[in-house]
């Protein structure tokens, strides 16, 4: 009883303190206005139910503020400069990662947009390489090498988001 009754405690906490009513979109981190796209992870984990009008705000504002080219980047790159050194201590220009792009197909198919996650789930699966490896990230301009895998390779990350991403959308139908 004592662990459900901090669970629900954490839970109004986050939902009052992490949440931006404004734009309709859980936060990075309380009292911010960033994005993380963990926060695709909200229904998945079952911290809201995907019907809820915060979760599908959250996957719509994180699909905009953080998506490059239908990919996703892992948390925010502010726009109006390079990252803060506040968040992680780390300079901008990243690629986008691609186990975020899946938790995005993810989200999608959660939210009852299966089309378009089975569409973003196809080009993920078409970003590999001629074995089928994925990196952690992928370049989508200049900046980051256009059109090329970076980071760690091989991902497992990227894999797990890949064959979860290929569970939820086709289950035992094509999952193979």
């Amino acid at each position: 009883d004592g662990w459900r009754a901090l669970r629900d405690e954490v839970h109004r906490e986050v939902c009052e303190k992490g949440y931006d009513p404004e734009r309709n979109t859980f936060t990075q981190y309380y009292g911010s206005r960033e994005l993380d796209a963990a926060l695709l992870l909200i229904p998945r984990v079952g911290f809201l139910p995907p019907e809820d009008p915060r979760v599908t705000g959250t996957i719509d504002a994180v699909r905009a503020e953080l998506g490059k080219d239908g990919l996703v980047h892992r948390y925010s790159t502010d726009a109006h400069g390079p990252r803060t050194a506040a968040v992680d201590g780390l300079p901008g220009g990243e690629g986008t990662f691609l186990v975020c792009s899946f938790w995005l197909a993810d989200a999608l198919h959660m939210t009852g947009r299966t089309r378009q996650a089975r569409e973003l789930f196809e080009r993920l699966v078409g970003l590999a390489n001629d074995v089928g490896l994925l990196a952690e990230e992928y370049g989508v301009d200049d900046a980051t090498g256009s059109g090329r895998q970076l980071g760690n390779f091989p991902q497992a990350f990227s894999h797990i988001g890949l064959v979860n991403t290929a569970l939820a959308l086709y289950g035992g139908e094509k999952a193979g």
